[in-house]
């Protein structure tokens, strides 16, 4: 018998963790987190992590669960998520996975085979530090030369994805995309029901940059200045997340507050775009366009509706 898995995805600020734990309590579920900048402790105006009010008593997995240094997989994901939703539904109870992480997502969905080779300092300090001075584009190309598959899927943004492409082609003399011929083999372990809110882009960009304003009057900038405080580098994968890597710029001089808050907007914007072009991908995913509802109550009914006609009938 198949494990039953809700996906709840869309792009950033479009309103998952509302819905998500609305259905969450309708439905008897638990959601497990699909957000990479989640994970991290600390780390929480930045992420617009989900509040402990706004859980409204549902149990969340897979937040909070590394310190901004550690290092956290995609295969970590995978193995924790999978091990989640045995468990969720041995319990009766509805496992939903909420977030806009395309790869941990698939990571489930799909059966990828992540590359279980250990990871090598020397190699991924010297790609880091040829980053640093040349840029990201240079170690980007250095990747296409040997591995252009992987270089066409891995965003230039992405230098923890690059440093890892490069890095298992050095240990291993094969390349990534090698190993992920799988890519869209369909994951037949569950049954599943994936949904993918959406709406009028104008309206979501406007969204993403009241959310931006609305960090700052948080206190985001205290929040950085904390973490950096507490020791960590500014050149750690964590902060190089939109949000955090612009304010430490902001922090160290570099540019000002009004530039930080332009480029934070600008590059979850493009994030979204981003997000909404890789879930494009999935012809399993429900697209639900939030534009079309009067209200919030509408639009939870029909999104539950749906639901249960998938995985309950």
């Amino acid at each position: 018998m198949k494990e039953k898995l809700l996906v709840i995805t869309g792009p950033t600020a479009i309103g998952k963790t509302k819905i998500s734990v609305d259905l969450a309590s309708d439905l008897n579920g638990e959601i497990i987190s699909a957000d990479s900048m989640q994970i991290y402790k600390y780390m929480d105006i930045g992420t617009a992590k989900v509040t402990r009010e706004e859980m409204n008593g549902i149990d969340h997995h897979l937040i909070d669960i590394v310190y901004p240094d550690e290092e956290y997989t995609v295969s970590n994901y995978q193995r924790d998520a999978r091990d989640l939703i045995i468990d969720i539904n041995k319990k009766n109870k509805l496992p939903i996975v909420v977030g806009g992480t395309g790869l941990y997502i698939n990571s489930l969905v799909y059966e990828l085979n992540f590359v279980n080779i250990s990871p090598d300092e020397k190699i991924r300090n010297k790609y880091e530090n040829l980053a640093e001075i040349h840029g990201n584009e240079y170690i980007h190309n250095i990747l296409s030369k040997v591995d252009n598959e992987s270089s066409e899927k891995i965003h230039i943004n992405d230098r923890k994805r690059i440093i890892r492409a490069l890095e298992i082609f050095e240990l291993t003399g094969k390349t990534m995309s090698m190993y992920n011929k799988n890519f869209r083999k369909k994951n037949e372990d569950y049954q599943l029901c994936m949904i993918c809110l959406n709406m009028n882009r104008k309206a979501l960009y406007d969204r993403i940059n009241r959310r931006v304003d609305i960090m700052i009057e948080q206190g985001l900038v205290d929040e950085v200045r904390k973490i950096l405080d507490l020791g960590y580098s500014k050149n750690l994968v964590s902060l190089q997340g939109i949000g955090y890597k612009e304010i430490i710029d902001y922090i160290y001089g570099d540019i000002t507050l009004e530039q930080a808050i332009d480029r934070i907007k600008q590059g979850s914007r493009n994030y979204a775009k981003r997000q909404l072009t890789w879930f494009r991908r999935d012809k399993r995913i429900k697209w639900i366009d939030i534009d079309e509802f009067n209200n919030f109550d509408e639009l939870n009914l029909f999104v539950k509706e749906y639901i249960c006609n998938t995985l309950y009938k």
